[in-house]
């Protein structure tokens, strides 16, 4: 059958059409998608366009439905994703610093079996017999006083608390009280005599250099009380995120975030709740899929639960409920077994 050359340009002039149709439809629903600040536009496989005659005998397309939904689909082919809700981001950005990157991978999806998990946890920490339960930050201030001295007390414990353990804040908190910590005394205290009555608190010289600052602070910009948001007790010197949420916590009565400290880093990451480096990061990561009703609760129950079980050396996994749905335990009781099948060998040997 022969194609005539009439024929043959009618082919070509269709094809180029469809190309341009396709063209201009990619483009007008990138730009749509723009303006609706969708996240991004992945490039699908084909795109149908379809040409019909109409009674004149003039093509006309039809363009493929989109979805109204949170996704966009083109011709079976996902092509958009709903952004998600960033504006607390921006704040958690802030907190770490200037530089920080916070990346789409922060947000993780809850990890199964989580509530599973928990509630083991929360069996065996039932007894409340480790030192955080009678030494932590909120157990260390004195009866019948203020409450902006309260505050402030329970700010100084947690500033002591830093990688330091809880019966030495405990023993260094009870020297200050024994002074009368309040904000004035503390800023009348040479820092020399200071250091003296926190020691031996890790890096006790700058701890001590930085609550005589943050007392000046306090008292030049809060009338001697603690400030009542994040941002602006992540101002005072010697104060990170961690406290300052803790501090939100137990001085205001007002959950903020996740106080991340080793203990909620390391156990979140052996668990597979989180994957990161460090505890500000593991703290956004927790954010992102943990119930807010449960913030609260997550810091007290895990640092008892690396006090007692979790331990940093020589975890008792063995001894945890968790042993079968932890990865860090399943890893470190099979290394345990042929370890010990290994050295059997070798005795025999």
């Amino acid at each position: 059958m022969e194609i005539q050359s009439e024929d043959v340009n009618a082919m070509a002039a269709t094809t180029r059409l469809t190309r341009s149709v396709a063209q201009k439809l990619s483009t007008k629903l990138k730009e749509t998608l723009r303006e609706d600040g969708r996240k991004k536009v992945l490039r699908p496989r084909h795109v149908k366009i379809e040409l019909d005659s109409d009674a004149d005998g003039e093509s006309m397309q039809h363009a493929p439905e989109t979805s109204t939904s949170n996704n966009l689909v083109l011709d079976d082919q996902l092509i958009c994703e709903k952004k998600p809700d960033t504006s607390e981001i921006f704040d958690q950005k802030k907190e770490l610093g200037k530089g920080s990157k916070i990346h789409r991978t922060n947000f993780r999806k809850e990890p199964d079996h989580w509530m599973e998990v928990l509630g083991n946890i929360r069996e065996m920490r039932k007894n409340r017999d480790a030192p955080v339960d009678t030494m932590g930050c909120d157990k260390l201030c004195d009866d019948d006083i203020l409450p902006e001295v309260r505050r402030y007390q329970l700010l100084l414990s947690l500033m002591l608390s830093s990688q330091t353990k809880d019966q030495v804040t405990s023993a260094a908190m009870s020297r200050l009280r024994e002074h009368d910590c309040t904000v004035d005394n503390i800023i009348k205290m040479s820092e020399e005599t200071l250091g003296q009555l926190i020691y031996p608190v890790s890096f006790w010289r700058t701890k001590a250099r930085s609550i005589k600052r943050t007392s000046e602070i306090l008292k030049d910009k809060y009338a001697n009380d603690i400030p009542n948001t994040v941002a602006d007790l992540c101002k005072l010197p010697g104060v990170g995120p961690k406290m300052a949420h803790l501090a939100m916590q137990f001085a205001w009565n007002t959950v903020t975030g996740i106080g991340t400290d080793t203990h909620v880093h390391r156990i979140s990451n052996r668990l597979g709740w989180a994957n990161a480096r460090q505890p500000d990061k593991t703290r956004i990561e927790l954010e992102s899929w943990v119930p807010r009703e449960l913030w609260a609760e997550v810091n007290h129950l895990l640092v008892g639960f690396g006090q007692t079980v979790c331990r940093p050396v020589n975890p008792r996994c063995s001894d945890c409920l968790n042993k079968d749905l932890c990865p860090f335990g399943i890893q470190t009781l099979r290394s345990r077994k042929r370890r010990m099948k290994r050295d059997a060998e070798e005795e025999v040997d």
